[in-house]
């Protein structure tokens, strides 16, 4: 620790551990600032890489190697056009690599800054909140329950804290802290408040000594590491085409330097190279609407979750409904108005300084005829916890009176009510406590001394007025919501037959008893929701569903939330929820209410269809080049395109690419999670016919129409680039091509920019053999035919995949109805 702060303050002197004179102020702003550039910032030091270092990477790599060397074989031969086209290809990889990268970098940078931890700080005399990394030492901070402790510190103040340091020094339990005591940057207070001395910042701080020896691991998705697996064995099949078309080649005795630069640029151009990048720029672009809708997304892969989550766990309060009360059907007694009620109720609340209660109250005096205006409160009593009633004296046109509200039975007693009248009035608490309210009783003295019953009013917590159509969409989509609450189960009944949720509430209590979680499972599954329930209950109810193959999503706001936010597939910390909640959670809400979750829910399904579609694309479109030209060069002996021509296809393909994050995407109707076998199967059969397609405009072009193999390579070109871009479209969805959503103008003007730019390189001969007018709109009609055929093809092989797992679901369902059947009697 730095010894200006450390050794003023020793724990063995009892009077540091109040704040001194200075202290008491806190920093002021220019000291502050001074300490800041002298100490610098309170975060740990990240290995920063310029830009020019970054762009440099992406020349340097065994796919740039491969273009470089590529460009010097042109050389060396002197095909200097090739040798151009080359370096603009490397240059283009280059650049479509590097602005990737450079947005999902500024994407994740934007997300962590809006999630950067706060830190209540004095400074110059007064409290405020501030971004913790720009705490320095010597500024005095608040830690309040929930807290991550923003810095090294020195508690100086308070009764009593209790911090959680285990993800810094392995302790499993809670550790108690007292003035004098260090609590370390990165613990979470578990209990109690403290005032603070910061000791330690950033690099110094204990976390920041012991960082440097953690590499923090990097979560892959399943998703991802399926896709990089398609990947590296398109790589793998790609060299392997590659090496045996060179090996024909020699065996042919083709030019060696020709053939080499051949096969390099057909490796590059086969190869899924920015099959990564596409992946992480989707889930970035895709966190950047998220954060739009106000859900921040803290781990990207998440994502993928999020659209395959089935069961979303949900808190009540604050989620579900709005975390104000609110008055129900007001009961005044006999002879008493529901206005004269509800003044009286108001006469006796706080309206300068409200509490929920109160403010209940007053809004709902706002919505009668009567008013405060002309009334004088002379003597005004707040709720007290022994005598459980507020009460006031009130004086207007010189008449004096009390009123009183608080708890039903103690007004009661006030009222000195006959059994008959105490009985009916304890019916209707009942009653209304059966539906989830909470009742006040209200009563009036005037100068008769004696106190009059007005009436009771019940109080709620009311839903949100999108909830139950939030909750009849999202049962829509395939998922089934389940109430958490720690309510007693009377009000949580009330909530869930308000909002659609249906009335099996289940008490945590009675679940998690003795039994195993196998035994645990029906009765979860079965409940619509949970009462009485605990964090730890929540932590059991993720773990038990997850174990029985279920994508669970969970909401929190509380420190002790955490776990249960960090074991579940999607943890959602939900508006105005505590740090500790934060760091655990996938998904950060900063609007209240359940449609922000469905929206989420929604996009992440868009992610996962637009990167689903990408995957097929790019396995089609490998297959259907490699598999045609590998089989023309072998059986035909012929080259369909030149060297140039594949640079040109795999530039004018990168483009689009780039822009397929941008693109629409329909909203899976139920979770979706990744299917390898669907995938593959789509992508060669779109692939293989590719091949034929192929084949058959080589065929048309060669021994039909007999034209100069210059010629031929050129229409071959033209046919490979517009049904490659077409394929984009095939890609994007499960149906018919005009079937909605409709492809975004960000995908459609660079996909046929390319197109047209592609076909006129042909027409006029750019690189290429000139070919006319006639010829290309001929490739243009043959295409577009065979891209409708295509179209038929997915759908017809999608109608099989379909219809195969509903008969394996059928399968599986009369399997488990055999398993359930009792045995036969003995």
């Amino acid at each position: 620790m730095r010894n200006d702060f450390a050794a003023a303050k020793s724990p063995d002197e009892p009077l540091q551990s109040k704040l001194s004179g200075a202290e008491a102020a806190g920093l002021s702003r220019e000291e502050a600032a001074r300490r800041l550039a002298q100490y610098g910032e309170n975060a740990l030091a990240e290995h920063a890489v310029s830009l020019l270092q970054k762009l440099a990477g992406f020349f340097w790599g065994p796919i740039p190697w491969m273009i470089e060397i590529a460009a010097v074989l042109s050389a060396v031969v002197g095909h200097w056009a090739d040798f151009a086209v080359i370096l603009t290809m490397l240059f283009v990889n280059a650049g479509v690599g590097f602005w990737q990268e450079y947005k999902a970098d500024n994407a994740i940078a934007l997300l962590k800054q809006r999630l950067a931890p706060k830190a209540h700080v004095l400074r110059d005399g007064k409290w405020q909140e501030i971004v913790a990394r720009l705490l320095v030492p010597g500024d005095v901070v608040k830690i309040t329950l929930g807290s991550i402790v923003p810095a090294d510190v020195k508690l100086i103040e308070g009764a009593y804290l209790s911090v959680d340091q285990s993800a810094l020094t392995g302790e499993s339990l809670p550790v108690d802290k007292k003035p004098g005591d260090v609590a370390y940057s990165g613990s979470i207070a578990k209990l109690g408040e403290m005032t603070a001395l910061v000791t330690e910042t950033g690099m110094d701080t204990y976390f920041g000594k012991t960082a440097h020896l953690v590499e923090e691991a990097k979560t892959v998705s399943h998703f991802q590491r399926a896709v990089l697996r398609i990947g590296n064995f398109l790589i793998l099949v790609t060299i392997g085409l590659v090496v045996l078309i060179g090996l024909a080649a020699l065996f042919r005795q083709d030019p060696l330097i020709e053939t080499a630069q051949f096969a390099l640029i057909l490796a590059v151009a086969s190869i899924p190279v920015a099959l990564p990048a596409v992946l992480s720029v989707t889930m970035a672009v895709g966190a950047e609407h998220l954060a739009r809708m106000r859900a921040i997304v803290t781990r990207l892969v998440s994502i993928e979750e999020m659209a395959g989550m089935d069961i979303l766990c949900t808190d009540k309060t604050g989620t579900l409904t709005q975390n104000k009360l609110k008055l129900g059907e007001v009961q005044p007694a006999d002879g008493v108005r529901a206005e004269e009620l509800v003044l009286a109720a108001a006469l006796a609340s706080r309206s300068d300084a409200p509490d929920a209660i109160d403010s209940a109250i007053l809004a709902a005096l706002k919505e009668t005829t009567a008013s405060l205006e002309g009334y004088r409160i002379l003597a005004f009593h707040p709720f007290d916890p022994v005598i459980k009633h507020a009460s006031a004296d009130v004086e207007k046109d010189a008449k004096r009176f009390s009123v009183a509200k608080g708890a039903p039975q103690v007004i009661l007693d006030l009222c000195k009510l006959d059994a008959g009248q105490s009985k009916d009035v304890t019916e209707k608490i009942d009653r209304d406590a059966s539906r989830g309210y909470r009742t006040l009783g209200v009563a009036r003295k005037d100068d008769t001394g004696s106190w009059r019953f007005l009436g009771l009013l019940p109080m709620f917590d009311p839903p949100w007025d999108d909830s139950a159509r939030t909750i009849a969409t999202t049962k829509s989509m395939g998922l089934d919501i389940k109430m958490v609450t720690g309510d007693h189960e009377a009000i949580a009944r009330q909530i869930a037959g308000e909002l659609g949720l249906g009335k099996n509430i289940v008490v945590a209590e009675k679940v998690f008893g003795d039994g195993a979680a196998q035994d645990r499972l029906p009765a979860i599954r079965a409940a619509d929701g949970f009462a009485r329930v605990f964090p730890e209950h929540k932590f059991e109810i993720v773990k038990v569903l997850e174990g029985a193959g279920h994508i669970v999503g969970m909401t929190g706001d509380g420190v002790n939330d955490a776990p249960a936010l960090k074991q579940a597939d999607v943890g959602i910390a939900v508006s105005g929820a505590t740090d500790a909640a934060r760091a655990a959670a996938d998904l950060v809400l900063t609007a209240p209410g359940l449609s922000v979750i469905t929206r989420a829910i929604e996009e992440a399904r868009q992610i996962f269809e637009r990167m689903t579609g990408y995957a097929i694309y790019r396995i089609a479109e490998t297959t259907r080049v490699l598999l045609f030209m590998t089989a023309s060069i072998l059986i035909f002996n012929f080259y369909p395109v030149t060297a140039i021509m594949v640079v040109l296809l795999a530039l004018l393909n990168d483009l689009p690419i780039m822009m397929i994050a941008y693109d629409n995407a329909p909203v899976a109707l139920k979770p979706v999670r990744w299917d390898m076998t669907r995938v593959l199967t789509v992508a060669s059969a779109l692939g293989i016919f590719g091949v034929f397609s192929s084949f058959g405009m080589f065929w048309i072009a060669r021994d039909y129409l007999q034209l100069e193999p210059a010629v031929v390579q050129s229409l071959v070109f033209l046919k490979l680039l517009v049904a490659g871009h077409m394929t984009i479209y095939l890609t994007r969805n499960k149906g018919p091509i005009w079937e909605r959503p409709w492809p975004s103008w960000k995908l459609v003007v660079p996909c046929e920019t390319t197109q047209i730019v592609g076909t006129l390189a042909v027409v006029y001969g750019w690189f290429m053999a000139p070919t006319g007018w006639p010829l290309v709109l001929m490739v243009w009609g043959y295409a577009l035919v065979f891209f409708l055929l295509g179209s038929l093809i997915k759908i017809s092989v999608y109608r099989l995949l379909d219809h195969r797992s509903a008969l394996q679901s059928r399968h599986l369902n009369r399997i488990e109805m055999h398993a359930a059947a009792p045995g036969p009697r003995s």
